[in-house]
């Protein structure tokens, strides 16, 4: 075991290789063939090897996420916040795959013929950004899907304000004494969206909170936090 997200774990696979495992079985053919675009691309996730019946098989990427070094150096918050928002809009540059090939659903709308579309992660947190030696790497594509890019930001802006770290080995104990503090969280949060297009977030933060609710990894009072946060600032 290297690795344990809310429904999925990393285990080792070989030398240079990672699985990627659900913990309740299902296909990883979409989120394998996903990542094959935007790698392809030169955004940098892990590169798909290979779909097998119990997972993805994935290129290993050593380095330390975001949430964990936020822990262990508390003071990079304004470094790392910016990061985020960059990775989020090299991503919303990206050019959409020619639907043949690569359908993306459009859970947020609006539909595939609309320019403002673009591809958006879905779950692109401090805790899905690894810092390797050679730069960031965005792990963990299940969500990955089309539409406004402003969903994306207001996925984000949701889940730093209002979701709970994990609680598991990976994650430095520090972290989570910062995150249960709120203007630690508010000075991340304001940090992501002064580097972000903070209106283009909030416009789409009542339709992020209705698409996170069909989320069964999060918690009743996560929800409840958020929807606080969409009454104080959606439009």
């Amino acid at each position: 075991m290297i690795a344990k997200g809310r429904d999925t774990e990393i285990v080792d696979h070989g030398p240079g290789f990672v699985l990627r495992r659900p913990m309740v079985p299902r296909s990883m053919a979409h989120e394998a063939a996903v990542m094959r675009w935007v790698h392809a691309q030169g955004y940098p996730c892990p590169e798909a090897v290979d779909v097998v019946d119990d997972g993805l098989v994935m290129a290993r990427i050593e380095g330390v996420s975001m949430l964990d070094d936020l822990g262990a150096h508390p003071h990079r918050l304004r470094r790392h916040a910016t990061l985020l928002a960059d990775l989020h809009g090299w991503l919303h540059r990206l050019p959409l795959p020619d639907p043949t090939s690569l359908a993306l659903p459009h859970p947020f709308g609006p539909g595939p013929d609309d320019p403002g579309s673009s591809i958006i992660h879905g779950d692109l947190h401090p805790g899905n950004v690894l810092l390797t030696a050679d730069g960031p790497v965005v792990i963990d594509w299940t969500n990955a899907s089309a539409g406004p890019a402003g969903a994306d930001l207001a996925v984000t802006w949701l889940l730093i304000a209002a979701a709970q770290p994990p609680s598991s080995p990976t994650t430095a104990a520090r972290m989570v004494e910062l995150l249960a503090a709120v203007g630690f969280r508010r000075l991340f949060v304001y940090a992501f969206l002064r580097a972000a297009d903070r209106d283009a977030a909030a416009r789409c933060l009542s339709v992020a909170l209705e698409h996170r609710r069909g989320d069964p990894n999060l918690s009743r009072d996560e929800l409840d936090a958020m929807a606080r946060i969409v009454d104080r600032h959606g439009r």
